[in-house]
């Protein structure tokens, strides 16, 4: 941190969207993330070879810069790799609740981190962890359940994202798996 100037530090707290992010943006202004939302893919029916190429293309120019900070690419995949052509799409999490089906949420979380992966993505703006108890809240499809006890349950998706935490892990040590 100490050899950072102030506006590394800046653009090293700045997450910009994927539509916005060119190797020169990523070197002029240091960005240390990108976000593809809900919807923001590289061109229609992108494959994951598309995906890949935009990621590291991307990366090259965080990779240019004097420090050489590499970036951190997220992703909307709430359900399923979804901005990819022919990738797995899954139920939203309200249909998914319904199963009370831990072990199918983890499996469906396996196979989500599998198909980002492969795509050049380590990062995903998921799970979401939410109780509703007002349907007025736009995002109520995103939540398992409004019954807490089905939420936790699903709370499976973690492990099959993550990658489950190794038996010699010291407890209380964040954890996400690099396979």
């Amino acid at each position: 941190m100490s050899r950072m100037t102030l506006a590394e530090k800046i653009g090293q707290m700045t997450q910009i969207e994927r539509s916005v992010a060119t190797p020169d943006v990523m070197k002029k202004y240091f960005i240390g993330s990108v976000l593809s939302g809900g919807g923001s893919v590289p061109a229609i029916k992108a494959t994951p070879e598309t995906r890949i190429k935009m990621v590291n293309t991307i990366q090259k120019g965080s990779l240019s810069t004097r420090l050489q900070i590499p970036m951190i690419y997220g992703i909307d995949a709430v359900h399923g790799h979804n901005n990819v052509y022919k990738a797995t799409i899954f139920p939203h999490n309200v249909g998914l609740g319904v199963t009370r089906d831990p072990q199918l949420i983890k499996k469906i979380g396996d196979a989500t981190a599998l198909e980002v992966r492969a795509t050049g993505i380590s990062y995903v703006f998921a799970p979401c962890i939410a109780v509703c108890r007002d349907p007025r809240w736009g995002r109520c499809y995103e939540s398992y359940s409004e019954d807490h006890k089905i939420v936790q349950l699903m709370t499976e998706i973690i492990p099959g994202l993550q990658g489950d935490i190794p038996g010699n892990s010291k407890q209380g040590v964040p954890f996400v798996s690099g396979e």
